[in-house]
């Protein structure tokens, strides 16, 4: 164990770190690798690759992630905002360049192939280096009325989600303006504006509707199954009726060897046929627990720009496991959202590195500023 007294830089970080939220995500990284045993290897088959190809690869994603993570954890709030600029002027323009050098799958270009590297999804970089600048531009309009803090903070939304809907990708543009939304009525702006915006978001989904094929087909499907496709989310709700409350146990799965997208956005219903709902239940606790301690702590911060970008940090991580669980449960259309931490993928890992990273960061405990002018005679 680490003393207290000790001095050097990581006896300060294991001191000050949350070691709640610590824990949970590394719960969810390990239980990652193990579930993706179970709905990887089917899908491998199916693709002619070796058994363990994905499992493999994801525990390499895997320590790549864990340095990230670490690494981003020791950075000051001055380090983290820093980063975050960097993160989304080099993000945002690979998503813009996906539009014309990107690989189309499924109708949409969101992947760009970088030589060695491989093929990586430079919106999921965007995603939480967006919401650090967010906090900041909202914090320095409240705290500094000089400076146009709001006005930055609105024209970095549909800067951020106008090359996303072109992509076009609106799962991700869903998440990140339900965040933005999240972080501006933390900020405490009037209900006028609040509800402004929920009537713009009402407008842009109609419209996306109306004008995109494969949005309405979602849409249709949800609403009617007898009016398209519907296997994979029947095989997927297949899945939770197989494995009932404990589940068939691990690699007893046979719904699994049907369903698409096993391994990265239904995952969650593998989970269900193999270990049963109770380990779904217990999966959704761990996901609250870490969203609400971040929470607890971020209502506690006396910084405007903690408490904000912890807040919206904390609301892109549930919300997105929100999203990939519902969708699994047929209680919304299919977003193509991975499920932080659990579903296979390089550019998901590292990005979750990177944002829960800055939320470990900005959650550590440090000394408040003492007032030396009290005590001056």
């Amino acid at each position: 164990m680490v003393s207290r007294a000790e001095p050097s830089l990581s006896g300060r970080w294991w001191w000050s770190i949350d070691r709640v939220i610590l824990s949970a995500l590394v719960a969810l990284m390990v239980s990652g690798v193990v579930l993706l045993m179970a709905g990887g290897p089917p899908v491998a088959e199916r693709l002619g690759l070796s058994t363990f190809h994905f499992v493999n690869r994801q525990a390499v994603y895997l320590v790549a992630a864990m340095t990230v993570f670490v690494g981003v954890s020791f950075l000051t709030p001055r380090q983290v905002r820093r980063l975050a600029l960097l993160i989304f002027t080099v993000s945002l323009a690979m998503v813009v360049a996906t539009l014309y050098l990107g690989v189309e799958v499924k109708g949409a270009r969101r992947w760009l192939t970088l030589g060695p590297i491989g093929s990586i999804q430079p919106s999921e970089f965007l995603k939480p280096a967006f919401v650090v600048l967010a906090a900041w531009a909202f914090s320095e309009g409240s705290r500094r009325p000089d400076l146009p803090g709001t006005w930055i903070a609105f024209l970095l939304l549909p800067a951020t989600i106008a090359p996303l809907v072109l992509q076009p990708d609106f799962g991700q543009t869903m998440l990140v303006t339900l965040v933005w939304a999240g972080l501006f009525f933390v900020a405490g702006l009037h209900w006028f504006w609040v509800l402004g915006l929920g009537g713009a978001g009402a407008v842009g989904i109609l419209t996306a509707y109306q004008l995109v094929p494969h949005v309405r087909a979602r849409i249709e499907r949800f609403m009617d199954k007898g009016s398209g496709d519907t296997f994979q989310i029947d095989t997927a709700l297949e899945s939770f009726a197989q494995g009932g409350w404990l589940g068939k146990g691990p690699g007893e799965g046979t719904v699994k060897r049907i369903l698409p997208d096993a391994h990265t956005d239904f995952i969650f219903a593998v989970t269900a046929e193999e270990f049963g709902i109770v380990v779904c239940i217990l999966l959704v606790m761990l996901f609250a627990l870490i969203v609400l301690r971040a929470l607890f702590v971020a209502q506690k911060a006396e910084d405007p720009f903690i408490r904000l970008a912890v807040t919206g940090l904390a609301l892109l991580f549930g919300i997105q496991a929100a999203i990939n669980m519902m969708v699994n449960l047929h209680m919304m259309p299919a977003k193509g959202m991975t499920l932080p931490f659990i579903s296979y993928g390089g550019s998901s890992l590292i990005s979750l590195a990177i944002g829960t990273g800055f939320l470990l960061a900005l959650t550590r405990k440090r000394p408040r500023a003492v007032d030396f002018g009290r005590f001056r005679s």
